[in-house]
């Protein structure tokens, strides 16, 4: 007691017992993902290593896991949405063995022109476990540049932090660090997956009002059910249309949460003059370039915005509003899954998909 602690100035982390730990390692495109063991992670200087609480499977997953995008190759573990407790820390890192926290995947270095700006979503060096570094898909993860961790709140189950992932950060962000959405007005919320799916939960909380569309009717009653005020399938008809007549005139804001060239024209085309278009959905691989309404963009002066991930000196705004009760995310979290199972939830991304989204809580099963 009152000697050097793990995370202190000047002390090396301890390293990790000899063994080797389960993951889900990426052996070729679309192949079920092979359970291994391999090599513990190494602790960076200004890093962490944590014991893998939980990790969500997400959209952005799926795009590395069929190939599609640039930075996942095969040899890889998946994962950026997680939450762990601390096993080893780095000299450089603020954080001790036992404690919680969560993660954003943008790991920022800090030290940038944008970092220290606080743009830390366009870092200059950012790293992305699973996408470059090794993820979570695993039963640890090494995270470097742990000034980026936030503690995990005691009233946060660690399955739905990791829920958290992505998907409520960036939409947070979305509407209020890009959109910069007001109460009152239409927001339009285009795909309801996981990121769609926050999207309405965060703009109601903001006090917009929301209309939702998608092509599965489950999900659009299930969106109807937590206070969309309308919830409109894609396939009957011009959706776009339809939005400015329910709207009288259009959507203040509209989110593309797909990344498809069809419903980015349609979010386009939703909106009211002056309106923002926030593009959410990845467009990578077949989708990275598209041919785009310019005209619309043009005749109604729209603002169209870019958005990824949430700087992580914004956590507290976000947990704030999930612990005082004035923004609940407990919809995001639709099964909890086991290591195994991540390639079957991968595979459901080839089409509609359910409500909700899976996190994965068992790396043993």
């Amino acid at each position: 007691r009152g000697g050097p602690r793990l995370g202190d100035p000047g002390v090396l982390p301890e390293p990790l017992p000899e063994t080797l730990m389960r993951a889900a390692v990426l052996r070729a495109y679309r192949a079920p993902l092979s359970l291994e063991t391999v090599a513990d992670p190494v602790c960076e200087p200004d890093g962490v290593v944590l014991k893998t609480l939980a990790c969500g499977i997400c959209r952005s997953d799926w795009h590395g896991w069929v190939g599609e995008h640039p930075k996942v190759k095969p040899g890889d573990i998946p994962g950026h949405e997680y939450c762990g407790e601390v096993v080893a820390a780095g000299p450089l890192a603020k954080w001790k063995a036992g404690d919680r926290v969560i993660a954003p995947f943008i790991l920022a270095c800090g030290d940038c022109p944008e970092c220290r700006s606080g743009q830390t979503t366009t870092c200059r060096a950012q790293r992305v476990p699973g996408f470059g570094d090794r993820g979570a898909y695993a039963e640890y993860v090494s995270v470097p540049h742990a000034h980026n961790l936030t503690r995990l709140p005691d009233s946060l189950s660690p399955a739905l932090a990791a829920g958290l992932g992505c998907r409520v950060t960036t939409a947070f962000h979305a509407l209020t660090g890009r959109a910069a959405l007001q109460a009152g007005e239409w927001l339009a919320v285009h795909g309801t997956g996981g990121v769609g799916l926050s999207l309405l939960l965060i703009g109601k909380a903001l006090g917009a009002r929301v209309i939702v569309v998608d092509v599965v009717p489950e999900k659009l009653a299930h969106a109807l059910s937590l206070g969309a005020e309308a919830a409109l399938d894609a396939r009957d008809g011009d959706v776009a249309a339809r939005i400015v007549d329910l709207t009288q005139g259009g959507a203040h804001v509209s989110v593309e949460a797909l990344g498809i060239e069809a419903t980015a024209n349609a979010s386009l085309r939703c909106l009211r003059p002056l309106g923002r278009h926030v593009q959410v959905g990845l467009p990578v691989g077949h989708t990275a370039r598209m041919q785009i309404d310019m005209n619309t963009l043009y005749m109604r002066q729209l603002s169209v915005f870019g958005t990824r991930g949430m700087p992580a000196w914004r956590y507290p705004t976000l947990l704030s509003l999930i612990e005082t009760g004035k923004l609940d995310v407990t919809p995001i979290v639709a099964r909890t899954v086991a290591l195994s199972q991540a390639t079957e939830e991968l595979r459901a991304f080839d089409g509609p998909t359910a409500p909700g989204v899976a996190v994965i809580t068992d790396f043993a099963g």
